[in-house]
């Protein structure tokens, strides 16, 4: 079994502080094999921004797969929006824009789809599909595969707004690459869906679970969240922990367990 903490959406300089210690331990506690990030570590992509997050990442002992997000993206300097637009992402957090982590269990990657041109939506491209596909084709044995982005393939529940860009070109090549788990956030929302509700992809169905914001202030009406997942082969739990103020911890909120099928993942 390998458990995978699942964050999203940090945005310090604008976080709750007393969240952060709270967190740090609970993740200590867990001992995950992997923590994953899904972007947006900055609020506006300045560099003190940029040192607290890389302080927070400095105190997580585990292995880290992350992506960047439209926030980490300078938004009213045109210069570094447009021609150095990661740069501080890149030197701060990680200079790889397409991370890969695999062990005997799991096989993760992670895609950027922040771009300076879009301002809030997100894009996937040719060349980092092709890279995927390279990516996952080196994996030999039956790890879960999952792909780590910031935009989701599908909106959760009762937002609006657009998925990622060329999403549906996407999706053939997550079906060539039998992806099991997409995560994501960017919409603060947590949620738990299939791929087979928006696309149409005969004998694929994969899971996409989005988080909510781990440490913002900016909750849209949710509060502080994370995921905990738990993967075995053919069977996922995914735990949905919330913050509550008042214990200074990260509760468990709900708990859905999914199992594989030849009809894709199915809820149990």
């Amino acid at each position: 079994m390998r458990t995978l903490i699942h964050l999203s959406d940090l945005h310090f300089g604008r976080i709750d502080p007393p969240i952060l210690d709270p967190l740090i331990a609970f993740i200590r506690a867990t001992e995950p094999h992997l923590v994953a990030i899904s972007g947006d570590f900055t609020q506006r992509a300045r560099t003190v921004e940029y040192m607290a997050a890389r302080d927070f990442l400095d105190k997580i002992p585990f292995p880290k797969i992350v992506v960047p997000g439209n926030h980490d993206v300078p938004l009213r300097n045109l210069f570094l929006r447009f021609v150095r637009s990661l740069d501080s992402y890149r030197r701060y957090i990680c200079d790889d824009l397409q991370p890969f982590f695999a062990d005997d269990e799991i096989a993760v990657a992670g895609v950027n789809t922040a771009r300076a041109l879009t301002w809030k939506d997100g894009r996937i491209n040719r060349h980092q599909l092709r890279e995927l596909r390279e990516s996952f084709a080196a994996i030999k044995g039956e790890q879960t595969r999952i792909v780590v982005t910031h935009h989701p393939f599908d909106l959760p529940a009762g937002t609006h707004g657009t998925v990622v860009g060329r999403s549906r070109l996407a999706m053939i090549t997550l079906a060539q690459c039998q992806v099991d788990l997409l995560l994501a956030g960017h919409f603060h929302i947590a949620d738990i869906g299939q791929t087979t509700k928006r696309y149409d992809m005969p004998g694929f169905s994969a899971l996409i679970v989005s988080s909510g914001t781990s440490t913002s202030t900016r909750g849209r009406g949710q509060p502080n969240s994370l995921n905990v997942l738990r993967i075995e082969p053919r069977q996922i739990t995914i735990d949905r922990r919330v913050w509550h103020s008042a214990e200074q911890a990260f509760e468990l909120f709900s708990s859905e367990e999914f199992h594989s099928s030849k009809n894709g993942w199915i809820r149990e």
